[in-house]
């Protein structure tokens, strides 16, 4: 089923965790991750540009088949996850963009993460995916607020979250790492899209 971001974007998961739910932007699909997405998902994963801010580093085949995994469970357990990023062009996936429980301080969080093929930054796709992805989060999923958290050197990152409406943030340490997390709560963000 397709979604136009600006629609209350509805889902449908099987017990496997796998989804019907297709997100559409002007430029991009976003869809459940699967085992066949492996191949070019790694490319984009083994690249140490893409994966410089990562608290696990690059990925290898193996590493990026546990993380298609942990997404489709994330689908079936929140109906949320991490979801493929399909240029509408070519349908070649370009990378992934998706909220995702993470532990903070102790703290279960929906976490939104995105990582780009290189050949891809510095055209807002990341911001389009990105705002997709909140609009199912809050409207669709009636979720209470998500945060992202960056390192404050990751200028491009940082510039996706602040498009994609996030404001306040607060620094902590994560994995041993100085960040900073943003909070974006659905009533702020209703507020801002209204």
């Amino acid at each position: 089923m397709k979604q136009n971001i600006y629609d209350e974007p509805e889902s449908s998961f099987s017990r496997d965790g796998a989804s019907s739910m297709l997100l559409e932007t002007p430029r991009l699909r976003l869809q459940p991750l699967s085992m066949d997405d492996v191949p070019a998902l790694a490319a984009i994963l083994a690249d140490p540009a893409v994966m410089k801010h990562s608290v696990g580093g690059v990925c290898d085949e193996l590493a990026t088949r546990d993380f298609i995994n942990w997404c489709r469970e994330s689908y079936a357990a929140h109906g949320v996850g991490s979801w493929a990023l399909v240029d509408k062009n070519d349908s070649s996936l370009i990378g992934f963009c998706g909220v995702g429980p993470e532990l903070v301080n102790g703290v279960e969080e929906m976490n939104l993460g995105y990582r780009l093929a290189t050949r891809y930054w510095n055209k807002g796709l990341a911001t389009e995916a990105a705002k997709a992805v909140l609009a199912h989060a809050f409207r669709g999923r009636g979720m209470g607020s998500v945060i992202v958290i960056i390192e404050p050197d990751h200028v491009a990152s940082l510039k996706v979250a602040e498009n994609a409406g996030f404001r306040q943030f607060h620094s902590i340490t994560f994995h041993g790492r100085s960040v900073r997390l943003y909070r974006l709560r659905r009533a702020d963000w209703l507020n801002a899209v209204s």
